[in-house]
């Protein structure tokens, strides 16, 4: 009983000094909440990169061309080989007709497309192509490496090299926004950490006259120090909370508008489904910042 007593008096001193100090304890949590902002906006990078990088990666093949006049038994005594690969997982035959029906039926608004190939005649511009999955994306490089190694005569082209250029550069690309998006969060942390720092110890200095009392009055360092931390474990607390809560309505409002532009990326079903792991990791970050700023401004101006 007195130990929870003596918590509620150091939780209502604390609220006492948040309340005492109201523009600053304001600052502070407008400061920690930009601070929250910038990791929920870097997870919210990091989920778009992810999947948009796990699309593309499961969207692709390797797509062998063959030089025109090839003969079709040749193409099939190369695609039985492929196959014995344990890696791969599928491979379809196109042929150039196949290829040619293909490709008009995905330009048929385009006229200027349709018409060239009119132009053409009978003649089709297209190869026979071998288009391979692998098992997993990962097994692909391992793939083309041995489709490369293996120099078939026939073969003129094999396309998965250019398509894991384009991965490599978009990975690179988010690797780039993340390494900014850390920095941005520790110059805002530091930020964060010296006004809180600031607003313990103008608490500090306003409290003097009941802290000499309870000196006084022969009060433990923790009953003296509590309040202090409390108020730190309010400032990021508040700021968690309302953060969260003002990240969903954004999100509802993005969410369809960044799906037009990236069909598999559904930011607010993805945060709907994790919202208590995204809130915790908001809250627990704010307790950090919060309490540990306080605790070193208690270390640092409180002498017991």
């Amino acid at each position: 009983m007195a130990a929870k007593a003596t918590l509620k008096r150091m939780m209502t001193y604390a609220w006492l000094s948040f309340r005492r100090n109201g523009w600053l304890s304001t600052a502070t949590i407008l400061v920690k909440m930009l601070t929250l902002f910038v990791i929920g906006g870097l997870i919210l990078v990091s989920v778009i990169a992810n999947t948009v990088l796990n699309d593309l990666e499961n969207k692709i093949d390797i797509s062998m061309s063959f030089t025109r006049g090839t003969p079709e038994d040749q193409i099939l005594a190369i695609k039985r080989e492929v196959e014995t690969l344990q890696t791969v997982k599928e491979i379809n035959y196109v042929s150039p007709e196949e290829a040619l029906a293909n490709f008009k039926e995905r330009h048929k608004d385009d006229a200027v497309i349709l018409a060239s190939l009119e132009e053409l005649g009978d003649e089709n511009p297209l190869p026979a192509t071998l288009n391979i999955k692998a098992q997993a994306p990962d097994q692909l490089a391992a793939i083309a490496k041995f489709l490369t190694d293996q120099q078939y005569p026939s073969v003129e082209k094999i396309n998965y090299f250019e398509n894991q250029k384009v991965i490599d550069r978009l990975s690179a690309v988010v690797r780039g926004v993340r390494s900014t998006g850390v920095l941005a969060v520790l110059v805002l942390a530091f930020v964060a950490v010296l006004v809180a720092f600031n607003t313990v110890r103008l608490a500090i200095y306003t409290s003097r006259e009941e802290i000499n009392i309870m000196k006084l009055v022969g009060a433990t360092n923790w009953y003296i120090r509590g309040p202090f931390m409390i108020e730190g474990l309010l400032h990021g607390g508040i700021a968690a909370v309302i953060t969260a809560f003002i990240f969903f309505p954004l999100l509802w409002v993005m969410s369809p508008r960044i799906s037009v532009f990236l069909p598999s990326v559904n930011l607010l079903a993805y945060f709907s489904k994790n919202f208590l792991e995204f809130f915790l990791i908001l809250f627990v970050i704010g307790i950090t910042l919060g309490v540990g700023s306080s605790f070193l401004a208690v270390r640092r101006y409180l002498k017991i």
